[in-house]
């Protein structure tokens, strides 16, 4: 069938569906819904069989419903009505969750049902259920519901609840003369991503995001009693929670400690890089069994900033001294690594800073952190990609020797879309090396994701493993268990070929290469990267869909006979 994904932007979950629903022979195209004029064009211009919206935050208009199956991928269980479905169903911690995939209408949410699928709920926030559950159940559902189109089935209206509207700051405000640490980590974990939870510090206004538990520490209720890294600790009614991420009024989303550079507050007692017995918030630590090294890196969003680049490539080069065979690279729950961080770069335009400059740092440390991973003669290394991996976070995995990916993980392993950046880390030596030159173009001119079926078929990665969570970690230390087994042949021949390498042209080449784009991409006369990185941090709203997504304006796409 020709489907069109119709979408407010081209996430984690519309990248899946995009290639789950190729990979089974349909023809896929995507607009963004700017406006019912422009979702209207798409229609007429591709002449779809159906509409398929994984995420909208608006009504798609009856010009379009009324003559086309469209089919809404609500994030909530059958029945279930309203904008933030997720966000209560957290807060109000329900132990099973679901995806609903129903025909749009004239009443929101209230169409025939064409598939579900549910889901145990875990503690954790609103991005992170929504990258992994929800992302996981809405495949299946939207598979199964494309299914049933093609068979002719006829969908069922269910019995529905009550609207539940948008939820407000008012029912997120947190009491932190009352509220205990797990209510707190619900209400700021429903608002994670967005809209985050209105509140105060150090008596500026603020929203926070990106919460964690910890055990240990407590203190006067609702004061900030301790920072870590890039976290600040505040005590809750019964103990006390790390606040990651907050976001000042009329500024940006940042690492608590940069959004206030200038606070007092008394360091916690920092870890060595061994995972801590007890819960707290530690964003590199580090496990080990069986000869075999595991190297864990919680960054939120999968950004790296040039201190976070410094601190692991520290952690790495600590690891390397360990008495192993082979050291796995974990990355984090959601995302293995997404590159350099373009929110505190753009945040150096809000002071004396440059912009410019902080890419320079942040290229480079990304450059030194991929370095020291290539140069690690007497252990094998592996990237276990269980998160999605954008951009320089995809090159930092294919600087280790395997890349193995999680089904269900995407990858986006280009630059250009961020301002048509060149791109660094090592790319123009390890990729061409492994896909050959002209895959190599291709990834970086289509612009395209790769889930872990293409990655594996093109060679991008090594292996893909089981797509369950649990069993992708155990699938992960059982091979390189095995691995450590036996690891000498495949030192040896690694050595053999590092040297091979480097004789023929010098890693510093194609870092002094890469870099001399780049540094035109930050400091020569096209603005197009500062640009491009102000609306990303700025969540402006899409003006146009690009034309590698929208096949249908193509100029020379026609509909097949």
């Amino acid at each position: 069938m020709r489907i069109l994904l119709l979408t407010h932007a081209f996430n984690s979950l519309s990248q899946r569906l995009w290639a789950e629903l190729g990979r089974r022979g349909h023809e896929v195209s995507i607009e963004f819904d700017i406006a019912d004029s422009v979702a209207e064009e798409a229609v007429a211009l591709f002449k779809p069989d159906l509409i398929v919206a994984p995420y909208l935050r608006r009504a798609i208009p009856e010009s379009i419903w009324s003559k086309h199956v469209c089919l809404i991928v609500h994030p909530g269980i059958v029945g279930d009505r309203g904008p933030s479905a997720l966000d209560h169903a957290i807060q109000q911690g329900v132990a099973v969750w679901g995806v609903t995939v129903l025909q749009a209408e004239a009443e929101m949410d209230a169409g025939p049902v064409w598939a579900s699928a549910n889901f145990p709920m875990r503690t954790a926030t609103k991005a992170s259920l929504y990258r992994n559950e929800v992302t996981e159940a809405a495949t299946r559902a939207v598979l199964e519901a494309v299914t049933r189109v093609e068979s002719g089935f006829q969908p069922q209206r269910p019995e529905i609840s009550a609207w539940q509207p948008l939820m407000t700051q008012a029912q997120r405000r947190i009491d932190w003369q009352k509220d205990d640490t797990a209510t707190v980590l619900r209400k700021i974990n429903a608002a994670d991503g967005f809209p985050g939870v209105e509140d105060e510090l150090f008596g500026e206004p603020c929203k926070f995001f990106d919460a964690w538990p910890e055990a240990t520490l407590r203190g006067e209720a609702g004061a900030i009693i301790a920072l870590r890294e890039t976290a600040l600790l505040r005590a809750t009614a019964d103990g006390a929670v790390w606040i990651g991420h907050v976001k000042r009024k009329d500024g940006i989303k940042l690492p608590a400690t940069l959004a206030f550079p200038d606070i007092a507050v008394p360091p916690a007692p920092t870890f060595d890089y061994w995972k801590s017995a007890h819960a707290t918030w530690q964003d590199i630590f580090y496990e080990e069994a069986d000869a075999v090294g595991f190297l864990h890196f919680e960054f939120y969003n999968g950004a790296m900033a040039t201190s976070q680049c410094e601190r692991l490539r520290e952690a790495l080069r600590w690891a390397k001294t360990r008495p192993t065979k082979v050291l796995v690279l974990m990355g984090g729950q959601d995302f293995w690594s997404n590159g350099i961080h373009l929110n505190v770069i753009e945040s150096a335009s809000l002071g004396d800073g440059s912009p410019a400059d902080e890419s320079w740092r942040n290229i480079n440390a990304m450059n030194d952190l991929a370095l020291e991973l290539i140069e690690t003669p007497d252990q094998v290394t592996i990237a276990a990609v269980g998160g999605n991996a954008g951009a320089g976070g995809c090159y930092l995995a294919r600087a280790a020797d395997l890349v193995w990916l999680r089904d269900g993980a995407i990858l986006n392993p280009h630059y250009k879309n961020m301002g048509n950046l060149y791109g660094s880390e090592y790319w123009t030596y390890s990729l061409p090396r492994r896909v050959g030159e002209e895959e190599a173009r291709m990834i970086m001119l289509d612009r395209l994701p790769l889930d872990a079926r293409r990655a594996v078929a093109v060679k991008f990665a090594d292996a893909m493993l089981a797509g369950e969570r649990a069993a992708f970690r155990i699938d992960v230390a059982r091979r390189a268990a095995e691995l450590a087994a036996d690891v000498a042949p495949f030192l040896t021949e690694k050595r053999g070929t590092r040297a091979r390498d480097e004789a023929a042209k010098p890693l510093a080449a194609y870092r002094e290469e890469e870099l001399g784009h780049m540094r035109r991409n930050f400091y020569g006369f096209d603005p197009s990267y500062h640009v491009a990185r102000f609306h990303f941090v700025s969540k402006s709203p899409a003006s146009w869909t690009p034309r590698h997504l929208a096949r249908h304006r193509d100029l020379g796409w026609k509909i097949p006979e």
